[in-house]
C-alpha cells in the first residue's frame, strides 16, 4: 500500500477515535470574533501609566593620583580642562497613578536619590512629582502631583491572591525610552521567593515582555484592574528572554496606604527565622511531600512565641494560603497589615493544630540608647545602640538577635581595628553585653589589650586588639 494512503487512513482512524477532542478546537467563525483584541482594556487603562524621569547628582570617582597630576599639569583643582568632580545621572522608569488625587506608585530603585522628578502622563502633560514614601524594603516608593484640578486617569488596584498560573495579563511601561509600550503574556508562576530583588521576596513571574524602563509600570489583568508592579527581568543581555517579575498588587496597596495615612511602613512584627522544608526534613516528620517552613529561632517577645508556637514547629499555612518558604510567611503575614491577627496552621510532630497570632508592630524594647563611645578603648569613635526588634526592622536584620549594635563608625581607634556598621559587641573582657550601659562600664577602665567579641552575619569573632 503507497506510503500516502497508510498515511490517510491512520488519520481517518485517529480522527474517529479523538472525535471529542477536533470538536473541541474552535476556528473564528464571525468577524467579531476573528477581531477580538486587548484594545479596550489597553485604552482604559493605558493613560494612567506614566513615564518617571528622575535626576540626582553622583560623584565623580577621580584616582586621586590622577587629580593632583591635572591639577599640577594645569593649575586647576577640578581636574583636567575644569572637570566637574559631580555629575547630574538621568533615570528613567514608569509608574501607575492609583488616585484621582494624584498618587502613582512606582519602584524605589527608579527614583533613589532623585532631587528633581517629573512624571509625563501618555497624553503629554507633565508635572513636577514629590516623593510622598520610600520603602526600599519593597522596592516600592510613592509620588505625588498636583494636576492643579485637571482631571487624572487613574487605575483601582485588584487582589492578587486571585490570580492564577496561566491567567492573561498585560505589562504596560516605557522601555528603553520609545514611549508607551504593551506586552502580552500569561502568568508562568507565582510566589517566587528567590529572585534578589527586595527584603520581602514574594513575586508574580509573568513572560510579557519586560525590559529596561519598564520598571514601576503596571502589570494588568484583562479585567483592567492592577494586580501588580513590574520591577525586574531576568536577563544575560539586558533584553527580555521571557522572565520578568512583579510586586503584586497586595503589597503595593499596603505601601500606599500607609502613604495616604501620612505614616511611613509598619508591618506586623514576625519575630522568627525559618528555614525551608527539606526533603529530609519532611520523612522525618513523616510528610508526603517537603511543604512548609520550620521555625529555627524565636525571639522572646515574638507574636509566635506569645501565642504558643515553639521552635521546630511547621507553618503549613496563613490564613488558609499554604506556604512552603520563609519568604512566604513573612509576605503573607506583611500583607495583613497592623492589627487584628493571623490563623496560622502548624505541626508539631505528628500533631496538627492552629493558633491565632496577634499583627503587633515591633516593639521598641529596650529603649535604643544611641551613644557615641569615646576614650581609649578599641570602640572610640564608634556610635551604638541597644538592639531592639524595632532597631532590627529599620536596620534590615534578624529579628530574634539582642544585644549592643554598631550603627555607624565615625573615627578613631574604633575605624582603626576595623569594627563596621552591623556589628554586634557580645562580650569584653569576657564579660556579657546586653545594652549600651554594659558597654560603657566595661571600657571605663583603661587597659593595654582587649579581649574582644563580636558577631559579624553569622560569624563570632574573638580577637584581642590594643588599646
Amino acid at each position: 500500500m503507497p506510503r500516502l494512503v497508510v498515511l490517510k487512513v491512520l488519520f481517518v482512524a485517529f480522527s474517529l477515535l479523538s472525535g471529542t477532542a477536533f470538536a473541541d478546537q474552535l476556528v473564528p467563525e464571525t468577524r467579531e470574533e476573528i477581531r477580538l483584541s486587548f484594545a479596550p482594556v489597553v485604552e482604559r487603562t493605558g493613560p494612567a501609566v506614566v513615564n518617571v524621569y528622575s535626576e540626582r547628582v553622583v560623584e565623580n570617582r577621580v584616582s586621586r593620583f590622577f587629580e593632583d597630576l591635572l591639577s599640577r599639569q594645569f593649575g586647576n583643582g577640578r581636574g583636567f580642562g575644569g572637570m566637574p568632580r559631580e555629575r547630574v545621572q538621568n533615570s528613567l522608569g514608569s509608574g501607575v497613578i492609583v488616585s484621582p488625587e494624584g498618587i502613582i506608585v512606582t519602584n524605589y530603585h527608579v527614583i533613589k536619590g532623585g532631587t528633581d522628578i517629573v512624571v509625563v502622563l501618555a497624553d503629554r502633560r507633565s508635572f513636577g512629582a514629590e516623593i510622598v514614601l520610600e520603602d526600599e524594603k519593597t522596592d516600592l516608593a510613592i509620588l505625588k502631583i498636583d494636576s492643579g484640578g485637571e482631571d487624572l486617569p487613574w487605575l483601582e488596584l485588584g487582589n492578587s491572591d486571585n490570580l492564577q498560573v496561566g491567567d492573561l495579563v498585560l505589562a504596560i511601561g516605557n522601555p528603553f525610552g520609545v514611549g508607551q509600550t504593551v506586552t502580552s503574556g500569561i502568568v508562568s508562576a507565582l510566589a517566587r521567593t528567590q529572585v534578589g530583588i527586595a527584603d520581602y521576596q514574594f513575586f508574580i513571574q509573568t513572560d510579557a515582555a519586560i525590559n529596561p524602563g519598564n520598571s514601576g509600570g503596571a502589570l494588568i489583568d484583562v479585567s483592567g484592574r492592577v494586580v501588580g508592579i513590574n520591577t525586574a527581568i531576568y536577563s544575560r543581555s539586558g533584553g527580555s528572554h521571557g522572565i520578568g517579575f512583579a510586586i503584586p498588587s497586595n503589597m503595593v496597596r499596603l505601601v500606599v496606604n500607609s502613604a495616604e495615612e501620612g505614616e511611613r511602613v509598619i508591618r506586623p512584627w514576625v519575630g522568627a527565622r525559618f528555614q525551608e522544608v527539606t526533603p529530609d526534613i519532611a520523612e522525618a516528620q513523616g510528610l508526603s511531600r517537603p511543604h512548609g517552613s520550620l521555625v529555627v529561632t524565636l525571639h522572646p517577645q515574638s507574636p509566635l512565641a506569645v501565642a504558643g508556637i515553639e521552635q521546630g514547629d511547621i507553618i503549613m499555612s496563613v490564613n488558609g494560603h499554604e506556604v512552603a518558604t520563609p519568604g512566604e510567611v513573612t509576605y503573607r503575614m506583611a500583607t495583613l497589615g497592623i492589627g487584628g491577627t493571623a490563623t496560622l496552621e502548624l505541626l508539631r510532630g505528628e500533631d496538627e493544630y492552629s493558633t491565632e497570632v496577634e499583627l503587633v508592630p515591633a516593639p521598641e524594647d529596650p529603649p535604643r540608647d544611641v551613644s557615641l563611645l569615646e576614650g581609649r578603648h578599641p570602640f572610640s569613635g564608634a556610635v551604638v545602640a541597644n538592639l531592639s526588634p524595632a532597631l532590627s526592622e529599620e536596620l534590615g536584620i534578624s529579628g530574634e538577635l539582642t544585644g549592643v549594635i554598631v550603627v555607624e563608625v565615625r573615627r578613631g581607634r574604633a575605624r582603626r581595628h576595623g569594627l563596621r556598621p552591623g556589628d554586634i559587641v557580645l562580650r569584653v573582657e569576657g564579660e556579657e553585653i546586653e545594652t549600651v550601659s554594659d558597654l560603657k562600664s566595661a571600657v571605663r577602665r583603661e587597659r593595654r589589650n582587649w579581649d574582644v567579641t563580636i558577631r559579624r552575619g553569622e560569624r563570632v569573632y574573638n580577637s584581642n586588639v590594643r588599646g
